[in-house]
């Protein structure tokens, strides 16, 4: 039976990646130190003799018995509320815990995969964005400590993969979403559905004429699993190619929650990017994988899970608050 460690596993992506590999007969060894995951993601799992929980911080030493055939690093804050409120935990998990699990996916001769972002690309200048492109990312901003942090990361895990051999993977993952998300983590998706939810007039940030590209996280998870078990080792795009801007997703939303809500705009924050649309040729022609399901069927399965969560989750403001452990 492979083994396969996947960190940030109780969070959105990482819950259910940690499914896919549980439904393809592995072992999972699942790690988080919870600071933004939530273990009701993976309830469901604990009963199962092939899964195992670990509460564990990545930035320490990191240690699994046995053989490990896969690592999956998708450890780290993903929303911005987050990564500007634990920024130096941020910039941690990035580059002491990519150090930390390489050296255990060397010390095992496992196969290692990081969760790349869209966010390297920072505010492009090259439109829709190809893997070739550098970005135009300030790395002083506010935003810097995520966009660095997995930068950082691509690179260290290059420099493993060719001075040792490691075989590794690199997906940059974009704009996804679905159940398990975090009704209150600031980004686009679940902050309109909630306020749709509670009644209230739904937010734009600028004039609404940035665009996103969002892919429901069945596809995305296709497309992850498909990268591991490729040959493919340089970063490879995985998203929706299709685009729409702010504004008319907001429309969308409105009309999809059949609420009479208007639109309200505030100042839009330092360095949010104008836009952001993938190139998914590599993933196309290399894995021959591209997203499956389409913005409506996907945006009403993520509301119908979001008309599950309870009034007081709907009225919480923040998702937690961070201890002051967890910004040295």
């Amino acid at each position: 039976m492979k083994k396969t460690l996947i960190t940030g596993a109780a969070g959105f992506l990482g819950s259910h990646l940690c499914d896919r590999f549980i439904a393809e007969g592995h072992h999972v060894v699942a790690m988080d130190n919870l600071i933004t995951g939530d273990l009701k993601n993976l309830e469901h799992l604990f009963h199962l003799d092939r899964f195992e929980f670990h509460h564990h911080d990545v930035t320490k030493f990191v240690h699994v018995p046995g053989k490990v055939d896969n690592i999956l690093h998708f450890a780290s804050p993903a929303s911005p509320i987050d990564y500007l409120k634990i920024p130096i935990q941020t910039l941690k998990v990035g580059a002491l815990g990519t150090h930390n699990l390489l050296g255990l996916a060397k010390e095992k001769n496992a196969r290692f995969m990081i969760a790349s972002t869209s966010e390297i690309y920072g505010d492009p200048l090259v439109h829709p964005q190809t893997e070739e492109y550098y970005g135009n990312v300030n790395t002083i901003g506010p935003r810097g400590v995520y966009d660095e942090a997995k930068r950082f990361q691509e690179s260290i895990t290059m420099a493993y993969h060719r001075f040792h051999g490691l075989d590794t993977r690199i997906v940059r993952i974009f704009n996804t979403y679905g159940p398990r998300m975090r009704l209150n983590d600031g980004r686009v998706i679940p902050a309109f559905m909630g306020q749709a939810l509670r009644g209230e007039d739904l937010t734009v940030f600028g004039d609404g004429s940035q665009t996103r590209s969002f892919c429901f996280v069945e596809d995305e998870i296709e497309g992850i699993y498909r990268l591991l078990m490729s040959d493919y080792t340089l970063p490879m795009n995985i998203g929706n190619p299709h685009e729409i801007t702010i504004k008319d997703f907001a429309e969308e939303i409105i009309k999809l929650t059949g609420t009479d809500q208007k639109i309200i705009y505030k100042p839009l924050p330092k360095d949010d990017p104008m836009q952001r649309q993938p190139d998914i040729s590599k993933a196309k022609e290399i894995l021959g994988w591209e997203p499956k399901v389409g913005r409506a069927e996907g945006m009403r399965k993520t509301f119908d899970y979001f008309k599950t969560l309870s009034r007081e989750e709907l009225e919480k403001t923040e998702h937690r608050d961070f201890s002051d452990r967890n910004k040295k």
